[in-house]
């Protein structure tokens, strides 16, 4: 056995850690105790699923196939945007959808092909598990972004609309709503930027690390992955926002209600 393999029994003890949250959460009442453990037996069967899944995929390393599972994972990301954000499916869930692609896309293939300087950007070990990242850092400053921006004109609709009153055009009106709508998403990874390696070591360090790689080589891949998350939210943020815009207001510049669930 490898040094940074988990035998079986470990993993089965791990789930004892589950017992101090669980003792809190009960001793609190705060009353989600079900939905965590709902939460904890999805996590498990979803990573199960995938593991046999992705061992299968790097196997066959087809390119169709790796384009397939990127799209299969933006599509999940979409609708976790959608709910979360209390928005309509039907009118949001392709201006959505294509903002995740290009912002999942650039920074992805960026850095397989220039970065890591590999010929094939479609190799299933590296766009895989560096998309899973720069995606899922994108769904969560999708979900803050996008929800704040909306949520920010619905209850500050007597400043928009005077706005528009007195000539403003949408892009004009919306402007300031957007700025901050940018500003709260991209937060947390400018906070993460300034303290890692500080505070934390990130997962894609800590997963070099453990695969038995120098530091150093650790290190010069964080850096090369915070940098393509913080691309790909920034790209991916303004284009939800650009993109659900033209779909979200009416040809007089009003919010319409129907976006909203």
């Amino acid at each position: 056995m490898n040094a940074t393999e988990i035998p079986p029994f470990g993993l089965l003890a791990g789930y004892g850690l589950l017992i101090i949250p669980f003792a809190i959460l009960l001793w609190a009442k705060v009353g989600v105790a079900g939905k965590v453990a709902v939460s904890v037996i999805r996590m498990t069967v979803q990573l199960l699923f995938v593991g046999l899944y992705l061992q299968v995929v790097f196997k066959l390393n087809n390119p169709w196939l790796n384009t397939l599972w990127l799209l299969v994972m933006i599509t999940v990301a979409d609708i976790s945007i959608i709910r979360h954000a209390g928005l309509s499916f039907r009118r949001l869930a392709l201006p959505l959808f294509i903002a995740l692609l290009v912002g999942t896309a650039i920074p992805l293939f960026y850095f397989v092909g220039i970065i890591l300087f590999h010929s094939n950007l479609l190799e299933a070990r590296f766009v895989i598990p560096i998309g899973g990242m720069i995606l899922g850092n994108c769904l969560r400053a999708d979900i803050i972004g996008v929800r704040k921006f909306y949520s920010s004109i619905r209850q500050g609709n007597k400043v928009f609309l005077q706005q528009l009153a007195e000539g403003a055009t949408l892009s004009e009106a919306t402007h300031p709503y957007l700025r901050d709508a940018l500003h709260e998403a991209l937060a947390p990874t400018i906070a993460t930027m300034a303290t890692v390696g500080l505070v934390s070591l990130p997962g894609m360090m800590t997963g070099v690390i453990l695969g038995g790689s120098d530091p150093s080589l650790a290190v010069m891949y964080q850096i090369a992955i915070m940098i393509a998350i913080f691309t790909g939210t920034s790209i991916t943020i303004l284009l939800a926002i650009l993109l659900s815009r033209k779909v979200a207001f009416n040809s007089y510049g009003l919010l319409k209600n129907q976006i909203f669930q």
